[in-house]
C-alpha cells in the first residue's frame, strides 16, 4: 500500500493522506486558474485583432486545463462506488463519538478548499463562456438601426445626381427630379434617394402636423417602394401619382403618397424640407423608416 493512503476502518477503499489532499487541492486550484487565464487571454486576442494560432493554443489550455482539473476531482474527490456494508448497530461509543468530533474538527479545513476550488471552476467555465460568446462580433453590426435611419438630417441640402443644390427655381410645376442629400456616401444614398415633386397650389392635402413640409409647392417623398423595395421611378402628372414600375403600385401625392393601387400597403415615407438661402435643404430624417413593410415589422 503506498505510504500516502491510510486504510480505512471499515475495510473500504482507503482515504487519501491529508499532505495528499492538500497537493491536489493545490493542483486543481491551479489548473482552474489555467483555463481561467487562457479563455480571459482568448476573449483579448480576438478583439485585439485575433490571431488564430495564439487563439488555438489558448482554447487547447482553457479546454485541458479544465478537463484535467475535473477529472482529478472526480476521481479523488467525488464518491465512488458501487459500496455496500453491512449495517451496523445504531449506537455509539465514548471512543466513537470522540473519533468523530476529531475527524470533523479535521475536515473543516478541506471543505473551506473545496468551496474555494468550487469558485476558481465556476471562473474557468465562466471564462470559455465569455472566449465563446465573444466571437459573435464576427456576424457583423445589427442591421436594426440602419433600416430606421437614413443619410437625411437638419440642414443637410438637397442635391441632383451631380451634387448640384436645388434651388426654388429648378423645377416647373408639375415637374419631378431625383435627389439626395449633399456629400452623402455611396451607401447613403441607397436608402435616401428621393423624388422631389412641384405639384400646382392648393392641391396637396397634407397629413396633420406636416403642413410646413412643402415649402413653395415642393414635397418629397422616398424612392424606395414599400411593397418590395423598388425605385419608384414614375409620376403621372394628371393623377398627381407616383407609380412603382415594378408591381405598379401607385401613391397618391396630394395625400401623403398614401397607396391607392397596388400590393404596397404603406405611404411612401415623407421628408421634411425647408428654405434657407433660396436652397431646399431637409429638416430632419424621414418621419417612418423606408422601405418595405416586412423590413420594419415589430419596430416603430
Amino acid at each position: 500500500m503506498s505510504p500516502d493512503r491510510t486504510p480505512d476502518d471499515a475495510g473500504r477503499e482507503p482515504h487519501l493522506s491529508r499532505r495528499t489532499t492538500l497537493g491536489l487541492d493545490v493542483l486543481i486550484g491551479a489548473l482552474l486558474l489555467a483555463s481561467s487565464a487562457a479563455g480571459l487571454g482568448m476573449a483579448v486576442v480576438y478583439m485585439a485583432g485575433g490571431q488564430v494560432q495564439v487563439e488555438g493554443v489558448l482554447l487547447a489550455v482553457a479546454l485541458g486545463a479544465l478537463a484535467l482539473a475535473i477529472g482529478l476531482w472526480a476521481k479523488h474527490f467525488m464518491p465512488q462506488g458501487p459500496v455496500s456494508e453491512d449495517r451496523p448497530v445504531l449506537e455509539s461509543s465514548d471512543e466513537v463519538r470522540a473519533a468523530v468530533a476529531t475527524e470533523l474538527d479535521q475536515s473543516e479545513r478541506p471543505v473551506l478548499r473545496r468551496r474555494v476550488l468550487a469558485t476558481l471552476l465556476f471562473g474557468a467555465v465562466g471564462s470559455l463562456g465569455l472566449a465563446a460568446v465573444v466571437p459573435l462580433r464576427s456576424l457583423g453590426p445589427s442591421p436594426f438601426p440602419d433600416l430606421r435611419r437614413t443619410g437625411w438630417r437638419r440642414g443637410r441640402r438637397l442635391v441632383d445626381g451631380e451634387g448640384r443644390p436645388v434651388d426654388l427655381d429648378r423645377l416647373t410645376v408639375d415637374s419631378v427630379l431625383t435627389v439626395f442629400p449633399e456629400a452623402a456616401t455611396a451607401q447613403e444614398r441607397e436608402d435616401s434617394q428621393v423624388m422631389l415633386i412641384r405639384v400646382p397650389s392648393g392641391v396637396l392635402a397634407p397629413v396633420p402636423g406636416r403642413e410646413s413640409w412643402t415649402p413653395g409647392g415642393y414635397v418629397a417623398f422616398s424612392r424606395v417602394c414599400t411593397h418590395a423595395g423598388c425605385p419608384v421611378g414614375l409620376y403621372q402628372a394628371e393623377t398627381h401619382q407616383l407609380v412603382c414600375p415594378c408591381h405598379q403600385s401607385l401613391f397618391d401625392v396630394t395625400d401623403g403618397a398614401r397607396p391607392v393601387f397596388g400590393p404596397a400597403t404603406r405611404p411612401l415615407p415623407q421628408l421634411p424640407l425647408v428654405v434657407r438661402n433660396g436652397l431646399l435643404e431637409a429638416d430632419g430624417d424621414f418621419a417612418e423608416p423606408v422601405g418595405p413593410a416586412f423590413w420594419n415589422e415589430g419596430r416603430s
